[in-house]
């Protein structure tokens, strides 16, 4: 219901700006383009006639005006109502995440108690889209998020490097799955992806969505490792193509993670994607978002370039870790026009 009411609010405002390139809701409402094969990607201007491109032939990314679209939507201002909605729905689009060697079951439990009732003054505020843990954690997160539509996530495929055997990472897979896992976050062979073997990324990831079973299946491209623009929108359309749920950015253990340029990018992939093929995918980005400002530029950025129909936890996520407290600081700031300690949030 928030995050509805947030999508709403959003909808009806004016100042998050306009744009010529953005998906008009009308343009998402009604039925799909005309399925096409995955092995294709792009698609012509709207209005206009053009053909499609070849996966692994996209043209190049022009990284300056990538970057300076990027900047420049980070300078809208969100106000008021607005503010207050974009602040919410954020706080329903985080996935809470826990990946250290030092975590314990009590930790997770206390993880999954946040991620319920973000706000423990305010059980209107969330709850929260997932938490993301180790597949040795997720017993315990399906327990104490029972009866919640709290989903878990667990990473696989030898998190965070990927340098395992693919049967090792499918076990990994199919172990976390068969522990109750409702989402898994995997990650790709960077190596195979920069020595340009495209068919041993698809078929890992093709694979690891068969073994995903019922899962949902978000898709790692460790962009910081990637080297190029030119990379990780050839990457984000392996993936896409291969069958992923949702593309994410980064695993978070190395910088730079995710950044507003890459993040547009790959919800450009999305979007020429969803023009050739009907088909939405999902975006998160992870690593690096630690501010309500940032998360707020990161929603402007969805907005213009996906339009509303993407502003939902089931097509947008972030991955966060200390990104909730802040937004829990500027959501009491909006709501009370005083400024909450750090210590008035539980750190876990």
């Amino acid at each position: 219901m928030v995050a509805s009411h947030a999508v709403s609010t959003l909808e009806h405002r004016s100042d998050i700006g306009e744009t010529d390139e953005v998906l008009e809701s009308d343009d998402l409402a009604g039925p799909p383009p005309q399925e096409q094969p995955l092995f294709k990607a792009g698609a012509p201007r709207r209005g206009g006639v053009g053909s499609m491109y070849a996966l692994f032939a996209p043209p190049a990314v022009d990284a300056v005006a990538l970057e300076e679209r990027a900047a420049s939507l980070g300078k809208r201002s969100l106000k008021g109502e607005t503010k207050l909605a974009g602040l919410r729905l954020a706080i329903a689009m985080m996935d809470l995440t826990t990946l250290e060697g030092k975590d314990t079951p009590g930790k997770v439990s206390q993880l999954c108690q946040k991620a319920r009732t973000p706000l423990s003054n305010d059980p209107s505020v969330g709850p929260c889209a997932a938490i993301c843990v180790y597949p040795n954690h997720v017993v315990t997160a399906k327990a104490r998020l029972a009866g919640s539509t709290v989903k878990v996530a667990s990473v696989a495929t030898a998190f965070p490097s990927g340098q395992s055997p693919l049967d090792i990472k499918l076990a990994d897979t199919r172990r976390a799955v068969d522990f109750g896992a409702d989402e898994i976050d995997m990650v790709i062979d960077r190596g195979a992806m920069l020595v340009g073997d495209f068919s041993k990324v698809f078929d890992e990831i093709a694979a690891t969505k068969e073994a995903c079973g019922p899962a949902h299946l978000k898709v790692i491209l460790e962009t910081g490792e990637l080297g190029s623009y030119d990379v990780i929108r050839k990457a984000s359309e392996l993936a896409i193509a291969a069958g992923a749920d949702f593309i994410k950015t980064s695993t978070g253990k190395i910088q730079p993670a995710a950044t507003p340029p890459v993040t547009l990018l790959m919800l450009e992939v999305i979007r020429d994607h969803y023009y050739a093929s009907g088909r939405r995918i999902g975006m998160k980005p992870a690593g690096g978002v630690r501010t309500a400002k940032q998360a707020l530029h990161y929603l402007v950025l969805v907005k213009e370039t996906l339009g509303d129909a993407w502003l939902t936890p089931d097509l947008f996520r972030f991955g966060a870790s200390a990104l909730l407290n802040d937004v829990l600081m500027q959501l009491e700031k909006q709501r009370t026009g005083n400024y909450q300690a750090a210590d008035d949030f539980s750190k876990d």
